[in-house]
């Protein structure tokens, strides 16, 4: 696993020991990237389910202005310090080691980039993509990337947000949401 481009271009990240956090590979990284390409440069992004932090560090390696990293486990927000601190991008990061509906329960922030990826089939992204839509903290015209198994159904959601395309990638679904001006 490494960032794919950008200013920490080609550095490796720290992966999580164990079965328990799913990487995104590299293809679906850069699939999801050339997608949100022209929304990244001065954008403050939101990595919720963190795991290695590789979706935000990428983000922050191409231009992004701040990016605020939450998962819950204390071994995972270990690494996403020690990969901010590898790729020398620690001084654009928050990472909280907290609950995900704590966290957006309590948010005061808006985001103009979001990244939900969860682990699948734990009703964790629906729930997640309820609170933010409920909360607002989505930015007029920002973007929330979800990824999900191929076959997961995920919901629509209230105005101003809509969903956008899906993206199949094998087993891997990408689908994308948009917050309206």
């Amino acid at each position: 696993m490494r960032v794919i481009t950008g200013i920490a271009r080609g550095r490796k990240l720290k992966e999580l020991p164990g079965l328990e956090t799913r990487p995104t590979t590299d293809k679906v990284k850069e699939s999801v990237f050339n997608i949100v390409q022209f929304d990244i440069e001065g954008r403050r992004v939101l990595d919720l389910f963190g795991g290695t932090g590789q979706m935000g560090i990428e983000a922050l390696s191409r231009g992004a202005a701040h990016c605020t990293f939450v998962d819950l486990r204390k071994e995972a927000a270990a690494v996403i310090r020690e990969n901010l601190a590898h790729t020398r991008l620690a001084d654009q990061a928050k990472v909280i080691q907290g609950d995900y509906l704590a966290f957006l329960t309590g948010c005061r922030e808006k985001f103009d980039l979001i990244f939900l990826d969860p682990p699948y089939g734990t009703g964790m992204l629906e729930k997640a993509l309820a609170a933010i839509a409920k909360i607002d903290i989505g930015t007029e015209n920002g973007i929330i990337v979800c990824e999900s198994a191929a076959e997961a159904a995920l919901p629509e959601l209230p105005a101003p947000y809509r969903r956008g395309r899906d993206y199949r990638y094998g087993k891997i679904k990408i689908t994308l949401y948009h917050r309206d001006a």
